[in-house]
């Protein structure tokens, strides 16, 4: 069944998709091989990825119904842990990422199988030269998608994007900097986590000034991120529910400004499976329906 307002991140969380490290990693020596190409900042530990993800999602099981795990899938890697960015769900069903990272092509072919089994309709693809992905989409209101034009989102990805949404929601797009050059990942969602529909945790040096006034605007008000909690990530922060938020530890001046702003918020263990692999709690999950 494909029911909820998907074009959301904040409201409540019924169905969400990860993937357990063992099928994602397979073991520490297929760690050890691949670390570097994919630009982790050092090696990450199989057994402490695990215990770090099963923290986790024991925190999602306290709140989310249905946890549905991706399986292992031959052509896909460590990144594959993180299943935010191979997809964008909407109202009407999944649309698929032409990822911008070359070495995580494979992954949405890999998630477009397991939504077949599973009877979850795909509306369509973002296709080359058209490059997306999920991190670079953010839902404003039930109506409005952000998308940043990118190292790994083109104009084309923006336009396709537009064209899949045939008027059910708008298409924003805003340029990002150039920060630490192509080989860093930036997305949209590196700066910004939208956590009920007029709160949003930011990091406010990367954003672009036409979208923070819309923001404004739009009546948003922010918790900010301070610089010694960027690396942390500190701005990735995933709403299970308005105001009740999951975040890395690390970042006692966020945590601070969450509760200050109302919002229950839960810490899990992150060097590895966040700090390393570069995926915080957004990154890791999909909400695939929410209420």
């Amino acid at each position: 069944m494909w029911n909820g307002n998907n074009q959301t991140e904040y409201r409540p969380i019924k169905r969400i998709l990860v993937k357990h490290p063992r099928d994602a990693y397979g073991n520490q020596a297929n760690a050890d091989a691949n670390w570097k190409d994919l630009g982790y900042p050092a090696p990450v530990s199989y057994d402490k990825v695990t215990r770090e993800f099963e923290a986790f999602v024991g925190i999602l099981e306290k709140f989310v119904p249905t946890i549905s795990y991706l399986p292992a899938s031959e052509g896909t890697g460590l990144d594959s842990l993180y299943t935010h960015d191979p997809i964008v769900p909407t109202n009407k069903g999944i649309i698929m990422m032409n990822m911008g990272k070359p070495q995580r092509r494979n992954e949405a072919k890999a998630m477009e199988k397991y939504f077949e089994a599973e009877g979850i309709p795909v509306i369509g693809w973002v296709e080359s030269p058209a490059t997306h992905e999920g991190g670079d989409s953010v839902w404003l209101d039930d109506h409005t998608l952000a998308m940043a034009h990118s190292f790994r989102t083109n104009e084309q990805g923006a336009a396709r994007m537009r064209a899949l949404a045939g008027g059910d929601f708008e298409v924003l797009s805003y340029g990002l900097p150039y920060w630490n050059g192509p080989e860093e990942c930036l997305h949209i969602m590196s700066f910004i986590s939208p956590v009920d529909k007029d709160l949003a945790v930011v990091y406010s040096k990367q954003m672009p000034i036409p979208f923070r006034e819309e923001l404004v605007r739009r009546g948003y008000k922010f918790v900010e991120v301070p610089d010694s909690e960027y690396a942390t990530f500190g701005p990735n922060v995933l709403a299970i529910a308005p105001r009740v938020v999951v975040i890395p530890s690390g970042n006692p001046k966020t945590v601070e400004g969450l509760k200050t702003a109302g919002c229950e918020v839960y810490e899990y263990p992150a060097e590895d499976i966040t700090h390393k692999g570069g995926g915080g709690p957004t990154c890791l999950t999909r909400a695939l329906i929410r209420e």
